[in-house]
Parts: structure tokens; sequence; C-alpha cells
């Protein structure tokens, strides 16, 4: 399961993937670290129809089951069973979006020790821009963290398929569904869901590679939640 991604990316390299029109992103920083319930940039179709680059919190609202005898929500950061009514009631093309990253992990062992592996496309030191296929709620009101008390945000999350071969031999359960072309993006934006679902399936084999493991993509540096970054105390396994 993928909880942990990069953005290293900029408004400019996304808007021109993605044609928005609307920025409520304010100055967007590259994004070292994304972690589960902290926020990050979505593309999404707004009320008026027009394509919206806004931040929303990663986690979308926990089925019913999940949360008794719970005191708070943090989120599903993975979606995989669209067929859940749970799921079906924001797979309508106004609750779609597309999230922007360059690299992401997934979990593996090394010396007995779970450590992110890190994906990404492109060659050599290339981190190309490309998206999950996402889904998101507007202004939900929830207990995110006991800490914090009850919030009220906009969410969002991305599906997940069957692993490719660059994924199955680290992550054999599932990879996050990716889009690389602009008729995907469209499709995923705008298409009835009966097209649109054809989509969550393995990105083609050979477009992906492993980069690397550790807390960062990049083996000098650590990502730290909320995006912080530091140098590297060393390993990182």
């Amino acid at each position: 399961m993928c909880n942990l991604y990069t953005a290293r990316t900029n408004q400019r390299a996304i808007q021109d993937a993605t044609r928005y029109t609307r920025d409520l992103a304010g100055n967007l920083q590259t994004l070292p670290g994304i972690y589960p319930d902290y926020a990050a940039p979505i593309v999404r179709t707004a009320a008026d129809g027009v394509y919206e680059l806004a931040m929303a919190r990663w986690g979308m609202p926990s089925p019913a089951f999940a949360l008794q005898g719970k005191k708070s929500d943090p989120g599903v950061t993975n979606v995989r069973n669209t067929a859940s009514p749970h799921w079906r009631r924001w797979l309508s093309r106004e609750h779609r979006c597309v999230v922007p990253f360059t690299a992401f992990s997934e979990p593996d062992k090394v010396e007995g020790k779970s450590v992110p592996a890190w994906f990404a496309l492109g060659k050599g030191e290339e981190r190309p821009l490309a998206f999950f296929a996402g889904i998101w709620v507007p202004q939900w009101t929830s207990v995110r963290k006991v800490k914090e008390g009850e919030v009220t945000a906009d969410l969002y999350a991305f599906l997940t398929t069957e692993p490719n071969a660059e994924v199955g031999p680290i992550h054999p359960k599932a990879m996050p569904v990716i889009l690389t072309e602009a008729d995907e993006l469209e499709a995923w934006m705008t298409a009835p869901w009966a097209v649109a679902k054809e989509l969550q399936r393995p990105l083609p084999d050979g477009l992906l590679r492993v980069v690397g493991h550790g807390r960062s993509d990049q083996p000098d540096e650590e990502t730290l939640p909320g995006g912080d970054v530091r140098p590297s105390q060393g390993s990182l396994l």
C-alpha cells in the first residue's frame, strides 16, 4: 500500500499536463515527501466545470464498519474495491481528480526490516511527472486526529490495482493506478464511469524502475511528515 510519495514538480508542469485554469494552491513548493493526512495538490473539476489546482488532505473517509469503537478517522489513502457502496458514491466525474507525483514507495524487506522501496518513471536522474487516478470529497467534517478535534477539509485518495512486473516482486498486493498520457487524464476526468473504470489497471510493464530504498527517493536526504527535509544521517535501511 502506497503511503508515501513525492511531487518534485511545479505548477507550470502540472498545468501543462492537465490544462487547469484556476489555481487555489497558492505558492506551491516542491514536495519531497507526502504522508497520509497531510495536504498535497490535486487537480479536480470545480462546481462550475473548470479544472482547478487545489490542496486537499490525503485520506478519504473510512467506511462505517472500520470506525466502530474508534474516536478518530485518519482516512483511507488507497482505494481498491470500487464496487463497494461506500466508494461508488464518489466515482462520478465531479468527484474524480488526478494527483501529481514524481515517485512513490511501497514497503520492502531489507535485512529483515521494512523499508520503503521507491519507484519512478524515466531514466537516470530523471523523474517525469505522472498522475495517480484519484477521487475526492469536499468539506468533509470528521475527527482526523483526537488532539486536533473536529475539522472540515477537502479529502482525496487514489485508486490501486494489481501490480505490474516491476512492483509485483516487492509489493505483490497492489500498486497505484498511474496515468501518463493526455487521453488517459482526460478520460479519467470526464468519461462516464463505464469508460473511466477501465483505467483501473496496472501500468504497462517496463515503464517503472526502482530508484532506491529509504526514507526518501533521494539518497542524500530524509523526508519528514509535513514535507520537511533533512540531510541523511547515513544508511536509511
